[in-house]
């Protein structure tokens, strides 16, 4: 189930997708936890760099953040550098100091739509939080409160949107189920189809990425 040590090495054991680094997307509704998912699978990685796409995301553009992707982190890791991206302050509405993300053997990006279209070449797998979107929704907003109500309810209709044009899911490796306590790792849409990298496993139940 929650054996995020084997998983994590079963990660490592993949080619690396972009330049030396093997990139990790976590996707999912808003609220679904990708954050919290991400942080604990970066710790069992070794402390694994993790891209959080709400830094390159702004409130006129909030699936607009490809272009700065590519230029500020993908191609940079591509060819080994460490990538400098310029994060969004979302309080200010402004960009702020320019961060570091060194080209590590394992990089996760976690975000809705970090599995978009354009996105998925440079990735080595794909994790998507399987939270439906109603239940993600309204955690998510539990939990920034009634003081962004507006921002949610721009939010909602633009991932909709977003989702509809460009849906992510159909792609995933592995599916994360949260539980109470650890999450279960259960074979994604990609992998079941047979669209797979073939890799090593040490027991049947290990999903495929």
């Amino acid at each position: 189930m929650d054996d995020l040590a084997r998983h994590a090495d079963d990660l490592s054991a993949l080619p690396p997708s972009c330049g030396p680094v093997r990139l990790v997307a976590v996707d999912g509704h808003a609220g679904s936890g990708k954050s919290t998912f991400a942080a604990r699978l970066a710790a069992a990685l070794g402390g694994a760099p993790v891209l959080h796409l709400d830094d390159l995301a702004t409130h006129e553009e909030l699936f607009g953040w490809t272009g700065r992707l590519r230029e500020q982190v993908l191609l940079p890791l591509s060819r080994g550098e460490s990538a400098r991206y310029v994060p969004y302050d979302w309080t200010e509405r402004c960009f702020g100091p320019a961060r570091t993300l060194e080209p590590a053997p394992v990089v996760l990006v976690e975000g809705v739509g970090a599995g978009r279209r354009q996105v998925r070449p440079w990735l080595a797998a794909l994790c998507w939080m399987e939270l439906d979107r109603d239940t993600s929704w309204e955690r998510g907003r539990r939990r920034d409160g009634a003081g962004l109500t507006g921002f949610w309810d721009g939010w909602t209709l633009a991932e909709a949107r977003h989702f509809a044009e460009d849906p992510s899911r159909p792609y995933a490796d592995t599916l994360i189920r949260q539980l109470p306590e650890g999450y279960v790792w259960l074979a994604g849409p990609r992998a079941t189809a047979g669209v797979h990298r073939t890799i090593t496993h040490g027991s049947q139940d290990v999903p495929p990425y």
